[in-house]
């Protein structure tokens, strides 16, 4: 089992953090149209599950997966958006992106004044510390690619 990337977008779509770790294909477009194209992609799904759903759902979209990969989704209150794409043999990580948002994104960047909110996070102590903390999960491989 392994990670392969994570996001994190603002309410409005702008790419706040992308940390990539096992992606073993590209996308093969400049990253600015990536993460333009993921937030899209996540706002179409939103919508279409809230619409098609025959129950209120509680919790709304938390995951997709495709033949090759799974999507797990988390989105705060205030509209942060924390998404980390795996293998398909790693279960519900809702716990783990909530973990990233509130200990890591909340903590290190929104209680910092040195980081300005709404723009991207340059916090090298952020970035270090996820990545310890997404390498230090279950399911991340360091033997993957």
């Amino acid at each position: 089992m392994t990670v392969h990337n994570l996001y994190l977008f603002d309410r409005n779509g702008m790419c706040l953090h992308y940390s990539e770790w096992h992606r073993k294909k590209q996308a093969g477009i400049p990253k600015e149209e990536e993460y333009k194209l993921m937030y899209g992609m996540l706002f179409s799904i939103r919508s279409f599950v809230s619409k098609m759903s025959p129950l209120d759902m509680k919790d709304g979209f938390l995951a997709f997966q495709t033949s090759r990969y799974k999507l797990h989704y988390y989105e705060t209150p205030t509209g942060i958006k924390v998404v980390m794409n795996t293998d398909l043999g790693v279960g519900s990580i809702r716990d783990v992106l909530h973990h990233i948002y509130s200990a890591l994104y909340v903590e290190l960047v929104v209680k910092n004044p040195l980081c300005p909110l709404g723009q991207t996070v340059q916090s090298e102590l952020f970035r270090s510390r996820l990545d310890s903390y997404v390498r230090s999960l279950p399911f991340f491989s360091a033997r993957a690619g």
